[in-house]
């Protein structure tokens, strides 16, 4: 039979098949229709949440944070600004609480568009036939991409990453999205280079580019991958009103499976951070560097949770205080890249050997970094 004749056939038989099954064919086109529906509503909800978080505040807080230069301060132990006020006589507990209270005050935007946008993502993704390819090196790319414009925090983007990888994306695409978010943002990148010199700012960018394409593509591949059970279940609608009703339910069920996990995670890590930062003696870094101090400002940094360009800040404000250049770069290469609070719902989510692997990785590139810096 030649390939025309083959051909014809088959369209013949496909034909036949419609013919004898019209009522097959209508509840085809249906399904597509209302799945249709469906996610376009999904988007416009993630296009509304991330348009009023993006336009509203975050990228006019970037660029005031940008524009400050030289200016920029922090007020807070982990924050640009403080609620209360601290004094290192407080007792450590009225510390520890104080700057809790000032580390939520200033994450409240972020993680409520976090709290709102991971869910919504989750609605969308769990309607998309396919979330990943066969390459995780591709994967990888499409993570990066799409946490490049987030732009939030390390933390903001746990709850989001939570919705990725319930929705079905691979752990390399929720590590690249999670990595990319807080430290390849343009204006990040910007004020980066802008502060420090350019050896400083090149090395940071190549841990970052690191933990991307190398590290998370390689940890991917020693992960044993579970079977994927999406958490929602999203019926076909059958009109606008039932695709309405379908997503409404859907985004509950999605933000429900997000909050009863990391906003618990959410409190325990600022109170966790505030007590080590607390427990810190306020002169640590201004010392003479050595490999102890930069394994221990690598650390530190690894584990503390800190708001979006905050670890340009504080590197650049203790650079210009007279800390040791090896500390400044553990403390770039380190701070706001992951935190107690990100590894805590990563851990939850997918596994805590990949959370440990992760925090285990981003210190050894701070210490890396730091001696790399220790000897210029």
């Amino acid at each position: 039979m030649s390939r025309q004749t083959a051909e014809d056939f088959c369209d013949a038989m496909e034909a036949r098949v419609s013919a004898q099954n019209p009522a097959m064919s209508l509840e085809m086109a249906n399904v597509r229709l209302g799945a249709w529906r469906s996610r376009t509503l999904a988007v416009l909800l993630m296009v509304v949440i991330g348009t009023v978080f993006w336009v509203d505040s975050r990228y006019p807080a970037l660029m005031k944070r940008y524009h400050a230069g030289t200016q920029v301060k922090a007020a807070g132990a982990l924050t640009f600004g403080a609620v209360y006020q601290l004094d290192r006589t407080m007792p450590l507990r009225v510390r520890v609480w104080r700057t809790t209270v000032n580390w939520l005050d200033a994450n409240r935007i972020g993680m409520t568009f976090s709290f709102l946008f991971g869910p919504a993502a989750l609605t969308f993704l769990a309607m998309v036939p396919r979330r990943r390819t066969g390459s995780k090196y591709l994967n990888t790319l499409f993570g990066a991409v799409a946490g490049v414009p987030m732009a939030v925090c390390t933390n903001c983007v746990a709850p989001i990453a939570r919705g990725f990888y319930a929705a079905g994306m691979s752990r390399e695409s929720v590590l690249a999205a999670m990595f990319a978010s807080p430290a390849l943002n343009v204006v990040v990148l910007a004020m980066t280079f802008a502060l420090f010199p350019a050896k400083v700012a090149v090395l940071k960018l190549a841990t970052v580019l690191f933990l991307i394409f190398v590290f998370a593509p390689a940890a991917a591949l020693r992960e044993e991958e579970k079977t994927y059970t999406c958490p929602i279940d999203i019926p076909i609608a059958q009109s606008w009103w039932q695709a309405i009703v379908s997503v409404v339910r859907s985004y509950g069920k999605s933000f429900w499976y997000v909050f009863r996990v990391a906003f618990p995670l959410m409190i325990l890590g600022a109170v966790l951070g505030a007590l080590v930062i607390e427990l810190l003696p306020p002169q640590a870094i201004i010392a003479q560097a050595s490999i102890g101090g930069i394994v221990l400002v690598a650390l530190v940094g690894a584990f503390l949770p800190v708001p979006m360009a905050f670890d340009v800040a504080i590197a650049y404000i203790a650079m210009t205080h007279g800390a040791p250049m090896p500390y400044v770069v553990a403390i770039l290469c380190t701070l706001g890249i992951i935190s107690v609070f990100s590894l805590s719902v990563l851990g939850k989510t997918i596994s805590w050997r990949l959370a440990g692997a992760v925090y285990a990785t981003v210190a050894a590139l701070g210490i890396v970094a730091g001696l790399i810096a220790r000897g210029w």
